[in-house]
Parts: C-alpha cells; sequence; structure tokens
C-alpha cells in the first residue's frame, strides 16, 4: 500500500506517539542505538511509520536518539522525567488534535508497516475501539486508542501506561489477528537482539 494511499485511508487525523524512554537496564548501554542488521534499532519503528499518520513524535531520554531523530527531521521530545506515565502525557500533548493516537514501542523491530496499516483501517471501521494485534490469544503493541479515552491517558496514575486504560474498558478492546508473533516480540537483553537477528 503506497504512501499516498495510507494518507487518503488513514489520514482522518491519526497520530503516532513513538515510545522511546526506556533505560535499557536488562541490556546494559541503549538498545535504541545498538546495531540491527547494520542500522540502529530505533530506525525499524521510524521507517515503518514513516507516512502512515499526520503527526508523529518520538519520546525519549536519550540524547543520542534525539540527534537521531533530528537528522531524519522526526519531531522528538527529549526529557528527564521519571515515570512511564510521563512518557504517554508529554507524548499525547503533542499530538491532542488528533482524532486517534497509536502509541508504539521502538524495540519491536520485526512489527511490519502492513500491520501499522491494517489496525488503522480496523479503526476507521470501528472508531471506538482500542485496537491492538494478537497472536496466538496474546494481545501486544502497538496500541490505537481514540480521542475519547486522551484525558484518561493524560491523567494516568504515576507510572502507569496504556494498559491500565485497557483494563479500565474491556468492552473497548479490538483485536487484529496477524499470523507472525515474532511482530509483537521486543528487545530487552542483548540475547533478545540476537536472537530476532536471526529469526528476521
Amino acid at each position: 500500500m503506497s504512501i499516498l494511499l495510507v494518507s487518503s485511508l488513514s489520514g482522518k487525523n491519526a497520530a503516532c506517539v513513538i515510545m522511546a524512554s526506556g533505560a535499557s537496564k536488562r541490556f546494559g548501554s541503549n538498545k535504541l542505538m545498538a546495531d540491527f542488521d547494520g542500522m540502529p534499532l530505533i530506525k525499524r519503528i521510524l521507517d515503518i511509520t514513516e507516512g502512515c499518520f499526520t503527526r508523529r513524535v518520538v519520546v525519549t531520554r536519550h540524547e543520542e536518539v534525539r540527534a537521531y531523530c533530528a537528522g531524519r527531521n522526526v519531531d522528538c521530545i527529549l526529557h528527564d522525567l521519571p515515570y512511564r506515565s510521563d512518557t504517554v502525557r508529554l507524548g499525547l500533548t503533542r499530538v491532542l488534535e488528533s482524532d486517534r493516537c497509536m502509541f508504539c514501542q521502538s524495540d519491536q523491530p520485526l512489527l511490519s508497516r502492513e500491520t501499522i496499516l491494517s489496525l488503522l483501517e480496523s479503526a476507521e471501521n470501528d472508531p471506538v475501539g482500542i485496537w491492538r494485534p494478537r497472536t496466538h490469544g496474546e494481545p501486544g503493541s502497538p496500541v490505537l486508542f481514540p480521542a475519547s479515552l486522551y484525558p484518561e491517558l493524560l491523567s494516568l496514575p504515576e507510572g502507569k501506561g496504556g494498559s491500565y486504560v485497557i483494563k479500565a474498558h474491556p468492552e473497548l478492546e479490538r483485536y487484529l489477528e496477524i499470523s507472525d508473533a515474532r511482530e509483537l516480540m521486543d528487545v530487552d537483553t542483548q540475547e533478545d537482539l540476537e536472537r530476532l537477528l536471526c529469526l528476521k
């Protein structure tokens, strides 16, 4: 699906917040700048989300990530706040004019552009739902929230993330079934990175 077609299909004002504030304690260094198949890990999510949204912002605590985003002309918020709820609030505040917002993790290197587009298309058909991918009964990220839930996301309890809002509204949860479980795998350790490289 071309970027032009995406703009006409999903461009009913959909935004994207890329969550890139993790401390990478188990990885031992900034995993988002670690090499994955000859490129920084953060590049993967930037590539597959490019052209899919009317507004996109990366939220990070890492100067290296901010500099990399600047080099790609991607909007980025650099902060030093401690909690996941801070990352959600900072990102969402930048895109409040949107009709829906997708929160993407930055450490799922095998997530596909097709899944991003399918989630956006699903939300066009059912705009009140909270959309997320699922494989073999296990839901994962990214998650697409309607604007009606922005107030709750902006006022998350300290340290909580989007899952807090999902649990509060089970009647709104919708699933996009995907066949490839590798898409939902993330990188926490050096071993994870090596394993996903072998699976790509």
